[in-house]
């Protein structure tokens, strides 16, 4: 029995589809909501039977919107999860589109214990919220937050995107400004990646639209680390900034290779070096459960050279880096035994730096995380 993990639960639907968004996702009107939290929670059971914990640290709602679901919904499936699953009061997130709150869900959310929000905001400039998709306003953050304040809900984040389409430096630096003003403990700032099958993606290889070039995404994103800094949100991660004991505790699940539950469409999860994903046509997924059968698509069963990968991609993310005890701890041989050598070429390169107790990313590292985390291919001369 595994001592204890986490949960990824993702809800499909959306009012609408945003044109930069390849998460497993479809149009809210006319889908089979009632019975996909009816078969979530089926697959909740039958994950335990097939791998009993002894208690889950987080849980985490995301999607697709989990707030387009309405009240009694959404007080289905948060009380369905409390029953099912053996968390008791750690970290419980749920993922939330501003204009979508109301005050019945958040009163179904306390009720459940929800004690986190996290509002994809992208930006706080309308004419690019418009360009990317989106359909609220700043004006609807702005209302979000002031209900969130009413209903006492102090752990909010938000995530914004930057290098969009169109967008300058003089309007990127008026959403920083404003959504430090909210005054809020976390912030996640991500650079917009184009995924395939997206709009946006037809639209480059078209020549339709054109993204900001390297050089302002890197200014933008050495202007969001002294910003952040500044306003006292300190950077623990690649992408994210909090007030000391703000950090997302679920996001640390994945960057500590931790194991976690990926429970509903699409999802995926991790558990004992099995990486595995759920099928993510609701219908496939739901035949499945119907079927008294996991809605499994694919596993694999990663290799002790493949996890020592993943520990150093994914623990090079957090700025404090990956733990040398830890690594041998876990893996039965000494970080520098397996990597000494590229260190050593990284160091050179002013891209990590060394203690006698870690290695992390240095500032101009932070910037080329992508080339320092292909250094720690093991085959990668194969």
């Amino acid at each position: 029995m595994t001592q204890s993990t986490s949960a990824y639960v993702h809800i499909p639907f959306c009012e609408h589809i945003c044109y930069y968004c390849d998460f497993n996702k479809v149009f809210l009107e006319g889908q089979p909501v009632d019975e996909y939290i009816e078969a979530l929670l089926k697959e909740a059971k039958l994950a335990l039977l097939e791998h009993p914990v002894e208690k889950m640290e987080t849980l985490y709602v995301g999607g697709g919107t989990p707030t387009s679901l309405n009240a009694a919904q959404l007080e289905r499936l948060l009380s369905g999860l409390r029953e099912i699953l053996p968390y008791q009061n750690g970290e419980f997130t749920v993922e939330a589109n501003p204009g979508d709150l109301t005050a019945d869900k958040l009163a179904v959310m306390k009720n459940f214990g929800v004690n986190r929000l996290s509002m994809g905001v992208q930006t706080f400039d309308d004419r690019l919220l418009k360009k990317i998709g989106r359909k609220h306003t700043a004006q609807d953050v702005y209302d979000t937050i002031r209900l969130l304040e009413e209903k006492d809900f102090q752990n909010v984040t938000i995530d914004l995107i930057y290098a969009l389409p169109g967008q300058t430096l003089e309007s990127f630096r008026d959403t920083v400004t404003r959504a430090l003003a909210l005054d809020l403990p976390h912030y996640a700032l991500y650079s917009l990646i184009l995924e395939n099958q997206t709009m946006f993606m037809n639209w480059v290889r078209r020549g339709k639209m054109q993204l900001p070039e390297q050089e302002l995404e890197a200014q933008m994103y050495a202007e969001t680390i002294d910003a952040m800094e500044k306003a006292g949100r300190k950077q623990y991660e690649i992408s994210n900034f909090a007030k000391p004991g703000f950090e997302s505790q679920h996001n640390l699940v994945y960057w500590n290779n931790q194991n976690y539950f990926g429970l509903g469409a699409g999802a995926s999860g991790y558990l004992d070096n099995r990486r595995y994903k759920n099928r993510g046509p609701i219908q496939h997924y739901l035949k499945a459960l119907k079927e008294e059968r996991l809605p499994l698509l694919e596993e694999e069963f990663l290799s002790q050279a493949e996890q020592i990968e993943e520990e150093m991609f994914l623990g090079l993310r957090k700025i404090v880096g990956v733990n040398k005890a830890e690594f041998e701890a876990r893996f039965g041989q000494s970080l520098s035994a397996v990597y000494g050598q590229v260190i050593q070429q990284l160091k050179t390169r002013g891209l990590i730096t060394e203690t006698d107790s870690r290695v992390a990313l240095t500032r101009e590292g932070l910037f080329r995380g992508n080339d320092v985390f292909a250094e720690f291919l093991l085959n990668k001369e194969n």
